[in-house]
This record gives structure tokens, C-alpha cells and sequence, in this order.
């Protein structure tokens, strides 16, 4: 019976090693796939971001900063800001809304609605402003009504916030639909048995299981509208001092050969990256260490 048993321990043992073997790499495996990422970050990531700001610095700090403080380049930065002022609390209004009905509910068009909610993924940011001109810009749909009432849309601030508000949208919602789908319902059912109502219940028990999910797709919206080149390019008309973005400003200078200028700016939106990046990893961790 003990050398059964003792058999029996031994095979045991002899599966479980061979199980760790089958799945364990050998160690020149690990370190080519760790050479080759790092190769490819350094190629790809590292070495474009650090040209972005040696070629900002070339010519010394006054040049950098006279590029950033230019009538042209602040009025970008401006546009910038409002764009995404405006974008990110629409979009936070609609990721929640959306998640919340897509997970707490079912009715039809549903998956519809999914669907719409991925629309912007699929489509070119250019396609998108294209099809703002064609609603909205003088020979639209809209564009004689909108001229008889003289508002304008197409080449200005609205055009603008629109096409950014549409590459944006999907950011908020995706990000919290897969999450509140797998912390389910029964904690909100559980409130309102109890006696809370619809905004109690919102805001004591969804709102801090989210909290850390939609403060990551804020920040994942809040760069991509600052970000967002196509869309806006197409709406923008490129007028200066009026409907340029902070990456319309960029594309301009450059092409006009100011490349110190134009680096500077750039580098704005690649200090806009790298703090997203930190914030990300930042929330991240502390949804980790919450979970």
C-alpha cells in the first residue's frame, strides 16, 4: 500500500513537471521576444518622440518659446481646448447613459445601438467630416436654411466641435459597457428594494464600482479630441487664427518650412500624451489595488 502510494506521488509529480515544462519557454526565447519589443518601442515610440523635441529646442529656448506664444499658435491652443471642453462632457453624458442602458436593460435595438456606438471605429475620421460638409456646408442639406438664419457650422467653431465630438463618442461608453456588464445588477436591484431611488442609486452604488473605468475613458477622450487631426482638417477650412487646432497649426507651419515652430507646437501635444500615459497607469494601478 506505501509503495503505491509512494508510486503514485512520484507520477504525480513527474505530470506536474511536465506540465510546467510544456508550458515554460526556454530562456532565449524570452529574451528575443523581450530584445525584439524593446527594439521595436525604441524605433517606433522612443526615438520619434525624442526628435520631437530635440527638433522643438534646435534653436534655443526663445525660438520655442516665441513659436508658443504667437497669435496664431495660442489662438490653435484655444480652439484646442474649447473643442475638447465642449466634446468630453457631451461624450461623458452619453457613455454613461448608453452603458447604463445597455447593461441595466433590455429592449429592442439593443445591439443597434452597439452597433452605433462602434460606427466611429470603423469610419475615417475624413469620411466623417466629409459627411458634415454635406449636411451642413453651403450646397448641404442644411446649408441654405443655416444661411438664411446666418449661422455657420462648416468652416467654423461648431463644425469643429461636431466632428470632434464624433470621432470621440465611443471612447466613454466602450469603456465602461464591458465593466458594468461584469459587476451585473444585483447591487442596484439590492438599493432599490431597499427604497433608493434612480439617482440614489446612481450615485451610492454605480458611480464609485465605475468611478476609476470612466475617469480612464475621460482621459482616453480628452486626448483623442485634442489629438484629432481628419475629421477636423476636412470642417476647419484652415483658416488661421480662426479654425485651426493646435495639429491643423502643426501641419501649416510645416509646411511652410517653419520647422522649429512647427516642433514646438508638436511637442505640446506630445507633452499632452506622455501625462495621459502617466494618468493612465496611475488609474490603472489604483483600480488594481481597489479590485
Amino acid at each position: 500500500m506505501a509503495g503505491a502510494t509512494a508510486l503514485h506521488a512520484k507520477a504525480d509529480h513527474a505530470a506536474r513537471f511536465e506540465s510546467r515544462s510544456a508550458t515554460r519557454e526556454p530562456t532565449w526565447v524570452k529574451w528575443t521576444l523581450i530584445g525584439v519589443s524593446l527594439t521595436f518601442f525604441a524605433l517606433f515610440l522612443l526615438m520619434p518622440l525624442i526628435a520631437v523635441f530635440v527638433e522643438a529646442l534646435r534653436k534655443g529656448w526663445d525660438t520655442y518659446l516665441a513659436a508658443l506664444v504667437e497669435p496664431d499658435a495660442l489662438s490653435a491652443i484655444r480652439l484646442t481646448l474649447i473643442a475638447a471642453a465642449i466634446a468630453v462632457p457631451l461624450n461623458l453624458v452619453f457613455g454613461v447613459s448608453a452603458a447604463w442602458a445597455i447593461t441595466k436593460f433590455n429592449f429592442r435595438g439593443k445591439h443597434f445601438l452597439i452597433t452605433l456606438i462602434d460606427l466611429p471605429f470603423s469610419v475615417s475620421p475624413v469620411v466623417a467630416g466629409l459627411i458634415y460638409v454635406l449636411l451642413f456646408g453651403a450646397q448641404g442639406w442644411f446649408g441654405p436654411w443655416l444661411a438664411e438664419h446666418d449661422l455657420k457650422v462648416i468652416f467654423a467653431v461648431p463644425g469643429i466641435v461636431l466632428a470632434t465630438v464624433f470621432v470621440t463618442f465611443p471612447f466613454i461608453a466602450r469603456e465602461l459597457i464591458p465593466l458594468m456588464q461584469a459587476q451585473g445588477k444585483e447591487e442596484e436591484e439590492a438599493a432599490v428594494v431597499l427604497g433608493a431611488n434612480g439617482w440614489q442609486t446612481f450615485w451610492y452604488v454605480t458611480l464609485p464600482n465605475i468611478k476609476w473605468g470612466l475617469l480612464y475613458g475621460v482621459i482616453l477622450t480628452n486626448a483623442r479630441a485634442m489629438g484629432e487631426f481628419g475629421a477636423v482638417s476636412v470642417v476647419s477650412g484652415h483658416i488661421r487664427g480662426l479654425t485651426n487646432t493646435m495639429p491643423l497649426h502643426v501641419e501649416i507651419l510645416y509646411n511652410e518650412y517653419q520647422f522649429a515652430a512647427s516642433f514646438a507646437v508638436a511637442s505640446l501635444l506630445a507633452l499632452l500624451a506622455l501625462v495621459t500615459l502617466c494618468i493612465k497607469t496611475w488609474i490603472e494601478h489604483q483600480a488594481g489595488r481597489d479590485s
